[in-house]
């Protein structure tokens, strides 16, 4: 049996849901407890630590934990085992997940793991850098569509917004928008590739893809892709 496909949309709320636990005050202050403890803690070493009920304690802990922001480990804190060593400890301690949420949605870790793997592989194989980062963003572009029914929905869980205008499908955001503006050639030309992966691993992926820059917009149009059945969704289909 695969494993389930966690799309970015999915993994985008239980972000949001992660930092919004993070919005109640025992709960951020116990979060900076284990962020600042070598140790893992166990309920009682934290209630002592904020100055709240262990009960209470014991709730946040566990919704932190729920949310992916702490991990639950076991040890037993006599460090005895065997017989009569009593029962193992549940202790605390900070996830090594990072968490992060951009609105809009941005994926600069991303454009890093795209750009660090192309530099990789010129250096490795004395390829130019730029014919390695297309081929490696369109590689990562495949990868995102993996598991996608439509275009539409690979683009919507990678944060491009689809949009439909004048008969053609535009995106309304950039995942790499502040770097965009700074380098705008180089990062047009890892979106191009990005989505031109994408395309080539759903069943819809029509149109043809050129490189359009306006304000506010990602660098990509799709021309010729909206109509009754676009990827743009229903708005296309009702206009």
């Amino acid at each position: 049996m695969e494993p389930e496909r966690i799309t970015p949309t999915a993994s985008r709320r239980r972000r949001i849901k992660a930092i919004t636990a993070l919005a109640d005050p025992a709960r951020l202050a116990l979060y900076e407890l284990m962020s600042k403890s070598t140790e893992p803690l166990s309920r009682d070493a934290a209630a002592a630590a904020v100055g709240l009920p262990r009960s209470t304690v014991a709730f946040h802990l566990d919704r932190l934990a729920d949310v992916g922001l702490l991990e639950v480990r076991y040890r037993r804190l006599s460090g005895r085992d065997g017989p009569g060593a009593g029962r193992p400890s549940k202790l605390y301690g900070r996830a090594d997940t990072e968490v992060s949420v951009s609105l809009p949605e941005r994926h600069y870790d991303l454009l890093g793991e795209i750009l660090a793997s192309a530099i990789e592989e010129s250096a490795d194989s004395g390829s130019d850098v730029h014919t390695a980062l297309r081929g490696i963003a369109h590689e990562h572009g495949r990868e995102l569509a993996y598991g996608s029914t439509s275009l539409r929905s690979a683009l919507e869980d990678s944060g491009y917004e689809p949009l439909e205008d004048d008969g053609d499908v535009v995106f309304g955001n950039c995942p790499f928008h502040t770097l965009a503006q700074r380098h705008t050639e180089l990062v047009c030309h890892l979106n191009r590739a990005l989505v031109e992966g994408m395309r080539s691993a759903v069943p819809d992926g029509g149109g043809e893809l050129v490189t359009d820059p306006q304000a506010g917009r990602c660098c990509v149009r799709i021309t010729g892709a909206a109509g009754p059945e676009s990827i743009a969704g229903e708005e296309g289909a009702r206009t």
